[in-house]
């Protein structure tokens, strides 16, 4: 289960994060608003998204990356949304990028109108840029179970969340214009 990764450019290059090989970029493939960067993988389901989005009102980093998953959930339609776990990973590189709050969590919802809800992991990551008033998130969804295919098999899921990891512990904001 090894992953090769590359250090991708993201808003231009005033963020950076190591992702595997082989991600697709969404926006070749449809519109992708101009506070998102997205992607997908190529050989299953799973989707990377990372937004900045205005800081949310919240000073205690479980809560606040709590909003954010709340909210993801309610743009889902989410039946229900369980947090399973909030950590917090260090900024341990001396540079000046937030330590990163990560979520781990499920989602159950009805994707593209069928009948039977799919479970959805979602991984989390909020990077607090204070001083701009900023929230920096990161999800990668992961599909468990599907009614038409498309689940992720148990190694991918694992493999996707050692690549979340990966994600996570190299983003760098280079440049913080970015959020002016």
């Amino acid at each position: 289960m090894s992953t090769s990764y590359v250090i991708r450019d993201l808003f231009g290059g005033a963020i950076t994060a190591k992702m595997p090989q082989g991600l697709v970029d969404a926006s070749n493939l449809r519109q992708v608003p101009d506070n998102q960067e997205v992607f997908m993988y190529d050989r299953n389901n799973v989707s990377i998204i990372v937004e900045v989005l205005q800081a949310v009102n919240e000073s205690e980093e479980s809560k606040a990356i709590g909003f954010h998953f709340e909210s993801l959930a309610q743009d889902n339609s989410a039946e229900k949304a369980e947090v399973q776990q909030v950590d917090v990973i260090p900024n341990e590189r001396g540079d000046t990028t937030p330590p990163a709050i990560i979520l781990q969590g499920t989602q159950l919802v009805h994707k593209f109108n069928r009948k039977e809800r799919d479970t959805v992991k979602v991984l989390m990551a909020l990077y607090r840029v204070q001083d701009k008033s900023i929230d920096l998130v990161v999800t990668f969804n992961i599909p468990l179970v599907t009614e038409e295919g498309g689940a992720v098999t148990e190694a991918d899921a694992l493999q996707v969340t050692h690549d979340f990891h990966e994600f996570v512990r190299s983003l760098k904001i280079v440049n913080f214009g970015l959020f002016a």
